[in-house]
C-alpha cells in the first residue's frame, strides 16, 4: 500500500511544554507518538510526524550514552528536560534525542523516523532526493532513519545541540496539532549489541514512514 501523510493544519500547533519530557523515557516515546518536529528554515516550515523512537534508560542502560557518566559531551542528557542531545555516528550522520528525567537524572528518546508533512521540497533538496513527492517510495526514503531525518531537517551537533525543543520561538521544537495513533507496537532496539533485548522502541502500527521493516 502506497505511504499517505496524515493531514496536517500548521496553524493547529501547540509547542510541547517542558513537563511533558520530565518524565521516564518510556512515557515520553508513547506520548510522542504522532507529535511534530518542526524545523524554521527562515521563511520556510519544515515538519514531519514523529512515528518512530527509541528509549535510552540513562546511567543504568549499556546501550544509552549516559551509561559512562556524566561527560562534557553527553551533559544534556542529564538536564534539563526537553533540550535536543545530538549526536556524530559512523562518520557521516546525526542523530537527534531529546533529554528526559528531572535535571540531574538521565534519560532521552532518539527519533527514529517521521512521516514528512510539511517543507517537502526543502528536504528532497537537503537529502539530494529531488521528486521524492511524487514517487511514494522515494518520499518514505525522506525521512526514515535517524541520520535521514535529521539530513533532512538540516539538524547538526553545532547547530542544535542543547537546543530548548519546548517554545515556538525556536527554530527546532516539537508540537502537538491533536493528532492520536490508532496503535503503538514495541519491539527491540535497532543497531545496537547492548541491551539489544529490551523492547524500548516504539512505533506508530501500520505507518508506512518507520525506518527497515515494518
Amino acid at each position: 500500500m502506497p505511504a499517505q501523510p496524515t493531514a496536517f493544519d500548521s496553524a493547529r500547533l501547540d509547542a510541547l511544554p517542558r513537563e511533558f519530557f520530565n518524565r521516564d523515557p518510556r512515557r515520553v516515546c508513547r506520548e510522542l507518538l504522532g507529535k511534530v518536529l518542526v524545523r524554521r528554515e527562515q521563511s520556510k516550515l519544515l515538519a514531519g510526524r514523529v512515528v518512530e523512537v527509541e528509549a535510552y534508560m540513562g546511567v543504568n542502560d549499556p546501550a544509552a550514552h549516559a551509561a559512562a557518566g556524566l561527560t562534557p559531551r553527553n551533559r544534556v542528557l542529564f538536564g534539563p528536560p526537553g533540550h535536543a542531545y545530538i549526536y556524530f555516528i559512523y562518520g557521516n550522520h546525526y542523530c537527534l534525542n531529546v533529554s528526559c528525567m528531572p535535571e540531574g537524572k538521565a534519560g532521552c528518546v532518539l527519533f527514529r523516523a517521521l512521516e514528512p508533512l510539511a517543507g517537502i521540497a526543502e528536504m528532497e533538496k537537503a537529502r539530494g532526493l529531488e521528486g521524492a513527492a511524487a514517487n511514494q517510495r522515494v518520499l518514505r526514503l525522506l525521512t526514515s532513519g535517524p541520520g535521514r531525518l535529521a539530513e533532512a531537517l538540516g539538524i547538526t551537533r553545532a547547530r542544535d545541540n542543547d537546543k530548548d525543543l519546548t517554545g515556538l520561538h525556536s527554530d527546532l521544537f516539537l508540537a502537538d496539532d491533536a493528532y492520536r495513533p490508532r496503535r503503538v507496537l514495541t519491539t527491540a532496539r535497532v543497531g545496537i549489541t547492548k541491551a539489544a533485548e529490551r523492547s524500548l522502541r516504539y512505533l506508530i502500527a501500520g505507518n508506512e514512514f518507520v525506518s527497515g521493516k515494518r
